[in-house]
């Protein structure tokens, strides 16, 4: 089953049937309020997600990876710049390490430049459960913090 992922000025809106909405100057502030019923909650004066509804996200002390989301346990790279695991679904990457192309049985593409996701395809052919939208929304959120970190750095 194929599910797409739709961008509206540059913001990710939906997934599937999954909409991801944002504050209403979406304009000056890019970070997603909502994923469906789920309400996104921020570390203080921050970026840094700490709550998905009432899915509590920790992280370590010195680290921009979770260590846990809700029940589920993350593992990350050995210098702890790729999350490798997000619960029970391991996390695949394309060569270069910065773009995700599958997360557990989810297979990730990306439009022509490879800079934009937009459609996964699930294997079993189910719609995408509750647990499956959020690591993916998690993982597709880490991914563009990522990315527009290294394009500040670039500047």
């Amino acid at each position: 089953m194929d599910v797409e992922l739709t961008y509206k000025k540059g913001l990710l809106r939906s997934i599937g049937d999954v909409e991801v909405s944002y504050g209403r100057r979406e304009w000056l502030d890019s970070t997603p309020r909502a994923l469906g019923s789920w309400t996104l909650e921020y570390q203080r004066f921050s970026t840094t997600l700490r709550a998905v509804g009432d899915i509590e996200i920790t992280y370590s002390r010195w680290s921009v990876l979770p260590r846990t989301v809700g029940q589920w346990s993350c593992e990350g790279s050995r210098f702890g710049n790729r999350l490798l695991r997000l619960g029970p679904y391991d996390l695949e990457y394309d060569r270069g390490g910065s773009r995700v192309r599958a997360i557990g049985p989810l297979r990730v593409f990306y439009d022509r430049l490879g800079s934009r996701p937009i459609r996964v395809q699930h294997d079993n052919g189910q719609p995408l459960s509750d647990g499956l939208v959020l690591a993916l929304f998690l993982v597709l959120f880490r991914q563009k913090q990522s990315w527009d970190a290294d394009q500040r750095a670039r500047r």
